[in-house]
């Protein structure tokens, strides 16, 4: 068996791990002209499901570095004002696995055939039963079965279920990330919670590795390269839906909205690196109705794009990659066929993604009361 995969996120990334693991051929095709193209390296949450799939994903030997490169999430999600004083309570304290984004992109990176500047422009199922991909700036690609990992604004999905469209909420949130320093220890109480005033959220978490990941992979896996980086505090804040960010950079449009506030706070800002700071906006892709079979399917955020307030979109998208890792492992060694077995992974996908979708939305007004959720 032999499988495209369109996208080098984690999900797509951590699939063809997975297939890489029970020996079936597994091709990355990526948009970006490189691997590092793009920043992609802010802390994530991964709960039992998500930390569990990525586990079953990755080589047994790469397990040990893995549990090295992370950290365990508590903390009481306080809500705070901006001089840091308590004046409420987001509910029980979040618990899970705390892992750098980048720092795992680039384990799972380690071994893999990924093509970048591969630009999806279409497919055709061939006479056969195969798909064939095509590309803007390389030759098509021949495989069993072409799977969608390309994120929100797929090219996948635009083919295969085309009436399965991005909602923009409104909300725009600018994101960056500070090195961790003693100057910010007092911030601690911070993280995990809730700061608010004046029409924003400002959210905070730490990142703090067990090992410098670079310094674990040289002990642990000497076969993988990760990252040289250190502790960080990573911020968010979530603007209002009618603001106007004019021509401001992304850490000046967050100093903006921050005058009065408590001053370590507007240190984070001020001493965050410029290059990891960035301004997003929120836009979520609910599971429509199912597609006819065939050899094409969707993972991830093509097909089930979250709100990050929920917490739960890497989390989703690791929980398709194992999922379908094992219905194809299963079409691959004979006890089902490969249609009944993307079917299958289709089937329990679109439930549990639909659900992830709604909870994140949810979620979303306590951050940003005028979001547009329908």
């Amino acid at each position: 068996m032999r499988v495209s995969v369109v996208g080098a996120g984690l999900g797509g990334l951590a699939l063809a791990q997975g297939l890489r693991g029970a020996g079936i051929e597994a091709d990355v095709f990526e948009r970006d002209p490189g691997i590092v193209a793009r920043f992609q390296g802010y802390r994530l949450v991964l709960n039992p499901t998500g930390f569990r799939a990525v586990r079953d994903c990755l080589p047994t030997r790469w397990h040990p570095l893995l549990d090295e490169i992370v950290m365990d999430a508590s903390a009481e999600q306080l809500i705070l004002d901006p001089r840091l004083n308590e004046i409420g309570r987001l509910g029980a304290g979040r618990t899970g696995i705390v892992v750098d984004r980048q720092v795992l992109r680039h384990l799972l990176l380690t071994g893999l055939t990924v093509h970048t500047d591969a630009a999806l422009t279409g497919y055709d199922v061939l006479a056969d039963g195969t798909v064939q991909a095509r590309f803007a700036h390389r030759d098509p690609a021949t495989a069993d079965l072409l799977v969608g990992a390309d994120g929100v604004t797929s090219a996948v999905r635009g083919v295969l279920s085309p009436r399965t469209t991005p909602t923009d909420t409104g909300v725009r949130f600018v994101i960056g990330r500070t090195p961790l320093t003693d100057e910010f220890a007092g911030l601690s109480r911070a993280y995990g919670s809730k700061i608010t005033g004046d029409g924003v959220s400002l959210l905070l978490g730490a990142m703090r590795f067990r090992t410098p990941p670079k310094q674990a992979a040289e002990q642990l896996a000497p076969d993988v390269t990760l990252p040289d980086i250190g502790d960080y505090v990573r911020w968010a804040m979530i603007l209002p839906s009618n603001g106007s960010l004019e021509e401001l950079t992304a850490q000046d449009a967050v100093l903006s909205r921050m005058e009065g506030w408590h001053p370590e706070l507007r240190a984070l800002i001020e001493q965050a690196a410029p290059d990891n700071s960035t301004l997003l906006s929120i836009r979520v892709v609910k599971p429509g109705e199912r597609w006819a079979s065939g050899p094409v399917t969707l993972l991830g955020d093509a097909i089930h794009a979250t709100s990050p307030t929920g917490g739960n979109g890497a989390n989703t998208a690791l929980r398709d990659a194992d999922l379908l890792r094992r219905c194809l492992i299963d079409a691959d060694e004979g006890r089902r066929d490969l249609l009944g077995a993307v079917g299958d992974y289709e089937r329990q996908m679109f439930e549990y993604g639909a659900e992830a979708v709604r909870s994140s939305l949810e979620k979303l007004p306590a951050f940003a009361p005028e979001a547009k959720l329908s």
